[in-house]
């Protein structure tokens, strides 16, 4: 600060603080989108602690512990797409979960600060899971189906009015400074 003058010169000034509740939406959007990142990890770690297991036998004695029968119908299912999978390499979707752990954990992240690329992050990823949303809404329409598409494209159009009035509250901002 300049002797003599009581405010600071303007490129130094604090930026315009956004209302309390715009805060309080991103890092709510922010915290759901760590949780799910780290959902994927727990899911990931999963994975590979089953690597190098006999799937079937897993699967097996899984079914029985929950008191069901491997020859019933449904947890027949199960064990012939357990051997299914037991043939694939799921190192690759190891990576493919990890993948998706860090872009959730870089998304909250930006969030949680407040920074753009992070609203640009979360609408159009966030925006890439509706049409699919919507198609499983379509065909198995229930309670929960609805609530995801709702909460979805909730988030997604908050996301979308943020970046939209973003250049209006800059110009009010830079036309409010000294």
């Amino acid at each position: 600060m300049a002797a003599g003058t009581s405010s600071p010169p303007s490129h130094l000034s604090p930026q315009p603080v956004p209302p309390a509740h715009a805060d309080a939406a991103l890092r709510a959007i922010a915290g759901f989108e760590a949780a799910k990142g780290a959902i994927a990890l727990l899911a990931g770690a999963g994975l590979l602690s089953v690597l190098h297991r006999n799937l079937h036998q897993l699967a097996v004695a899984l079914i029985g512990h929950v008191g069901l029968s491997p020859g019933e119908r449904y947890p027949a299912l199960l064990l012939s797409q357990v051997d299914l999978w037991a043939h694939e390499d799921l190192r690759l979707l190891v990576v493919a979960v990890g993948a998706y752990a860090a872009l959730r954990f870089t998304e909250a992240w930006g969030l949680w600060r407040g920074r753009v690329w992070g609203e640009w992050l979360g609408a159009l990823s966030g925006g890439l899971y509706i049409p699919f949303e919507l198609w499983h809404w379509w065909h198995h329409p229930t309670w929960l189906a609805s609530a995801v598409v709702l909460f979805n494209a909730g988030v997604v159009a908050y996301l979308g009015w943020r970046l939209h009035t973003r250049p209006a509250q800059a110009r009010r901002a830079a036309a409010s400074q000294p």
